[in-house]
């Protein structure tokens, strides 16, 4: 049928493509993606994609350029075959944190993304918990920007933890960081820092709530080395916290991120897999929470000209 929906992916994770096809009940599509000696990449899809409705699965995570380019490869050979109407599923949108020109003389990354997305013939971009809200207005198509705030919520509200307060990161965290805190009837505090340079350190600065005896939750949108998240955690534990929890969107867990949540008084850190983490990060303090069911609703609804809002109401 000229409308029969396909997803294909690369080699960033492979894993998470199949979840989300096995949610929708359809076989992952056919495609080669592989590295010549020379280091140009080469894309082929195996099957008939003419007038289809094509969904490419790929974080631009790990390796980020070789993932960010076979993305842009794919969507390519995509459009070449005909394919009806080219979706890009990016549950992790690198370069997000370069979104504006915070000192002279630096580019804005994530524009430049999301141009490279659209002119290699993206019609639509499905992605999870942007860094910044704003990256939805670099692009010229249709963004839908799902969130893991609700399963995230869900695995909480199950545990029924009594004195919890939920904690935000840093400021630009804080709205999110709120509507967890709603979702579980739980107060809010917000942790004020400041980033040093253009280094991955930062440094805190004031506790704003009272988090003395309180079981804390916290809210950031990514845990990459690991130095907010752990600094933040020894910050309310000299507050007198009682136990401290964490949950992140993306575990991108680079560096020293493993050895800084192993030494962290950190109880325990529950992300989603819209990344990959491999087996020897898999340290017993992650919980790793599925979206395919999410993601897979999501273009379903994407192919069937369905709401996507709805999944969301409550």
């Amino acid at each position: 049928m000229a409308d029969e929906l396909k997803v294909f992916t690369g080699n960033t994770h492979p894993a998470l493509a199949q979840s989300i096809c096995a949610y929708l009940g359809t076989p992952l599509g056919k495609i080669e993606v592989f590295e010549f000696s020379n280091e140009n990449l080469f894309v082929r899809i195996l099957e008939n994609v003419r007038g289809r409705d094509v969904f490419i699965v790929q974080p631009i995570s790990s390796p980020v350029n070789k993932s960010l380019m076979e993305l842009l490869i794919m969507i390519d050979a995509a459009k070449r075959a005909s394919a009806q109407r080219i979706t890009a599923v990016i549950p992790y949108f690198g370069y997000a944190r370069t979104d504006k020109k915070d000192q002279p003389r630096v580019p804005i990354t994530a524009r430049l993304v999301a141009d490279l997305i659209t002119v290699a013939g993206a019609n639509r971009v499905l992605t999870l918990d942007l860094h910044a809200g704003q990256i939805q207005g670099f692009f010229n198509i249709p963004v839908d920007e799902l969130t893991a705030l609700y399963i995230l919520s869900h695995y909480f509200a199950e545990k029924k933890m009594k004195n919890l307060l939920v904690v935000a990161t840093d400021i630009g965290i804080s709205k999110r960081a709120r509507d967890v805190a709603e979702r579980l009837n739980a107060p809010l505090a917000i942790i004020e820092k400041r980033r040093i340079g253009n280094t991955d350190k930062s440094e805190t600065l004031h506790i704003i709530g009272n988090i003395d005896g309180q079981r804390v939750l916290l809210v950031d949108d990514e845990i990459d080395t690991g130095g907010s998240i752990t600094s933040a955690a020894r910050a309310l534990a000299e507050q007198g916290a009682k136990e401290i929890y964490a949950c992140c969107t993306h575990p991108i867990l680079s560096g020293p991120a493993v050895e800084r949540l192993v030494n962290s008084p950190l109880k325990e850190v529950v992300v989603t897999d819209s990344v990959p983490i491999p087996e020897a990060k898999r340290i017993p303090k992650i919980t790793v929470l599925p979206l395919a069911s999410v993601i897979g609703e999501a273009i379903h609804r994407i192919h069937a000209d369905l709401s996507i809002g709805a999944m969301f109401q409550s």
